[in-house]
């Protein structure tokens, strides 16, 4: 370990990585505007496969903090274009072109992870306000508390 600290790339690469970590747990702290941190602890003391999901993402889930879905999107569109090189011969031939090939298959999961994101996290929103968990959004825009009164 110390051999590995003596040479500048890896010491800096290290200390990125070290200082990306940081900034994802202190990201893991705040969360989402409008929503009550403890219903959803709650929820999750509640839900086992719930608790599973909130380990996987590093512990913002319980917080419903603006990294929940921590590394989930990247994972699942890797996932996707892993298939789709499977089932689409020009993605495949593209695999098999060595580093070009796969700097592109790397550029498409990049770009395939926002739109899987978006849904994900829609998702995790449709759970848990059918849950009662989170109120809507378009609810506390408009002024309206869960029960859909008047606030």
């Amino acid at each position: 370990m110390i051999k590995a600290l003596k040479i500048p790339e890896l010491r800096k690469k290290l200390l990125f990585t070290l200082f990306i970590f940081f900034v994802f747990r202190l990201l893991a702290h705040i969360p989402v505007p409008g929503v009550d941190t403890s219903a959803i602890r709650g929820y999750l003391n509640s839900n086992a496969f719930l608790g599973i999901f909130d380990l996987f993402s590093g512990g913002g889930f319980q917080n419903f903090s603006i990294v929940t879905m921590g590394l989930s999107p990247y994972i699942n569109a890797s996932i996707i274009i892993q298939l789709f090189t499977m089932l689409i011969p020009s993605l495949e031939e593209l695999s098999k072109e060595g580093d070009y090939g796969r700097e592109k298959i790397n550029m498409y999961t990049k770009f395939i992870t926002v739109p899987v994101a978006l849904l994900q996290s829609y998702g995790v929103y449709f759970l848990l306000s059918r849950q009662q968990v989170i109120g809507g959004f378009h609810e506390q825009a408009a002024g309206f508390d869960s029960d859909g009164q008047c606030q």
